[in-house]
């Protein structure tokens, strides 16, 4: 199955790698791809670099859905025959959301929208903004007004972090840590301290004078919010993991031909298998081509330079410095090509394996991206 056929089988495609090799810009070729092949696209990222939003023709990204105009299309000589949007995860606002949707009624959904330590956990802990890019995934993937959801994943440590993202959140609320600290305070306020244990009360009264009796009861009235909220939130969690396993939802796995990142792609992809997900590619951006050695004597190559260089250079400095380029570029090359047969036999040929060349310029705009993603499908 061809990169096109991924495209054109699957309601989700989620690009995962490591850091630095290209996997937004994979993403967005992709979703560009999609579109102009007749699909109504959604590229959903959490890179918020302008870099991407330029890319794509809008001047930044942000959390709400943003429709690329056809006539930039047109603009830089493409079709469009369907739709693209694209819009940033707010990690916190997709919290928010699960949290009015799971509340028992509006006084316990203003309570834990208030807290303050939720504030902090919605917005910064980590791992939440894993979990929320799958639950947000979750939540798009039944809409019917997108034929194809392209997800740009996290750059995490570590970037299969997100598999496992709804049973970490699930173990954080119900922690035996919680479930001590939420019969502590449950419906028992400032007045706590006299009703536990007296090893606990020395624990408590210790940490409340470092962080103040406020901050244990900010904690008290998180932990006991998010215990309201537990069976919602498991079932939720738990539809999210099913979800990342089901047949209409496909992963590519992105990476460079760096020894470091082709070792990181063949982990990524063994773990992708034993976790019963659906592995349907492997795209190795930033390949150098092997140039070809000149078929002609230095003396010969000297003489073609003078015809091209401006009389203030002179071909015989220039020369060396440019033989040495060549060397350098064809090791880079050689190099190149020795980890991509790697992968190829460590991952075996169960995988598409694609490769996207190293460009001279960077990828800055839609023509760019349709020129990535015509590698990716293999388009003329």
């Amino acid at each position: 199955m061809s990169l096109a056929d991924v495209l054109g089988s699957h309601r989700v495609v989620v690009t995962v790698g490591s850091g630095g090799v290209g996997k937004t810009t994979t993403a967005a070729a992709m979703a560009v791809h999609a579109a102009m092949d007749g699909r109504k696209v959604l590229c959903l990222t959490i890179d918020p670099a302008r870099r991407l939003a330029n890319s794509l023709g809008l001047d930044e990204m942000t959390t709400s859905e943003q429709d690329v105009p056809s006539s930039l299309f047109e603009t830089h000589g493409l079709q469009c025959k369907g739709s693209l949007s694209a819009m940033m995860l707010d990690t916190k606002r997709t919290f928010d959301d699960l949290v009015v949707r799971h509340a028992s009624d509006q006084e316990a959904r203003d309570r834990i929208l208030n807290n303050q330590i939720y504030k902090y956990v919605a917005s910064s802990l980590a791992g939440t903004q894993e979990y929320m890019a799958m639950e947000k995934l979750h939540e798009v993937r039944k809409d019917p007004t997108w034929d194809l959801v392209v997800l740009d994943t996290p750059p995490t440590a570590s970037a299969l972090d997100f598999l496992t993202a709804p049973e970490r959140l699930i173990d954080a609320i119900d922690s035996p840590a919680m479930r001590w600290f939420l019969q502590v305070f449950e419906g028992a306020g400032k007045e706590a301290f006299g009703l536990v244990g007296r090893g606990a009360t020395v624990l408590l009264r210790g940490i409340g004078k470092i962080t103040g009796i406020e901050f244990l009861e900010q904690v008290a009235e998180f932990v006991s919010g998010i215990n309201d909220l537990f069976g919602g939130f498991k079932e939720r969690a738990e539809q999210v993991s099913d979800a990342l396993r089901s047949p209409e939802v496909a992963f590519v796995l992105v990476t460079s031909p760096d020894p470091l990142a082709i070792g990181e792609a063949r982990f990524f992809s063994d773990t992708l298998r034993n976790a019963g997900m659906n592995r349907e590619a492997i795209i190795i951006n930033q390949v150098h081509a092997l140039i070809p050695e000149p078929d002609i004597s230095a003396e010969a190559q000297v003489e073609e330079l003078r015809k091209v260089l401006p009389e203030s250079l002179d071909a015989a400095d220039v020369h060396p410095r440019l033989s040495e380029a060549l060397t350098l570029e064809r090791r880079w090359a050689v190099a190149d090509r020795a980890e991509v047969e790697r992968l190829n036999e460590q991952v075996g040929s169960d995988t598409h394996i694609l490769e996207v060349p190293a460009f001279d310029e960077d990828v800055h705009d839609l023509a760019a991206l349709a020129k990535v993603a015509s590698f990716l499908t293999m388009a003329s």
